[in-house]
């Protein structure tokens, strides 16, 4: 295995240690290699949680780009190392892992399109008093289903419907604020699941898993690994394993 080319940029921070807080004049983001960090604003004495970076995950984004003061607090949740990166390593980080490039456009591709939605519903408004901006729907939640197509945990306790000819399996991602339409974040307590961990896909035939490309922990048809990107036929029944969370496909 070669050595992690950013090695010499990881950071210590142990928990309850904070990273940067609210209105910091900042020139670097992070990167999580190992732990939990928490993001979240102070006002008045009360926390309100923006999200929680994991493995994988980045923040502090806007600094490297913008330079921008931080609009959030950081603090480590639990033993976390992090790659601390500067703008002078910014391009190289981006040539050598074209998932944060992604990632990143898509944050900020949302953050725009969030910020046209706003505008057009103040325009129709005519006035910003007379708006509530109206938070944006996350997918559809587990619900109780017992009919349809539906993935249903091995408990048999939560199942999710599946409405489209093609639904993301995977967690809320807190860096680009997508949640796949199959979110696993409380099925998941050991963070097994990629962000976009899998698709369940309509076919000509019925239904297909296909595992996503640079998903974590693997994925099984009854026992059987998944290669990433090609598609598995699943039938009612069926056994699924998204990591270490166990699923059956009903129809």
């Amino acid at each position: 295995m070669g050595k992690n080319p950013f090695q010499n940029f990881v950071v210590r921070f142990e928990p309850g240690q904070r990273i940067y807080d609210e209105g910091d004049i900042g020139a670097t983001m992070y990167i999580v290699q190992t732990g939990r960090v928490q993001l979240f604003r102070e006002s008045k004495g009360d926390r309100r949680v923006l999200g929680e970076m994991e493995k994988g995950d980045f923040f502090g984004e806007m600094s490297i780009l913008e330079g921008l003061p931080r609009n959030s607090v950081a603090e480590a949740v639990e033993p976390a190392d992090l790659i601390e990166i500067s703008s002078s390593t910014f391009d190289k980080m981006i040539k050598g892992n074209i998932e944060i490039a992604v990632r990143l456009l898509r944050k900020l591709s949302i953050r725009l399109r969030e910020s046209e939605r706003q505008l057009d519903e103040l325009r129709v408004a005519g006035t910003a008093a007379a708006v509530q901006i109206a938070a944006t729907p996350a997918s559809s939640p587990a619900v109780s289903v017992t009919t349809g197509i539906r993935l249903v945990t091995e408990d048999e306790t939560i199942a999710f419907a599946l409405k489209q000819d093609e639904t993301l399996i995977g967690r809320f991602d807190p860096v680009t604020e997508l949640t796949p339409d199959v979110d696993l974040t409380e099925c998941d307590l050991k963070r097994s699941v990629s962000r976009r961990h899998a698709r369940v896909v309509r076919t000509d035939d019925g239904y297909a898993l296909v595992e996503e490309v640079g998903a974590l922990n693997g994925t099984f048809v009854k026992g059987e690994k998944l290669e990433p990107g090609h598609p598995h036929p699943i039938a009612d029944g069926d056994s699924l394993a998204v990591g270490m969370v166990q699923l059956v496909f009903r129809t």
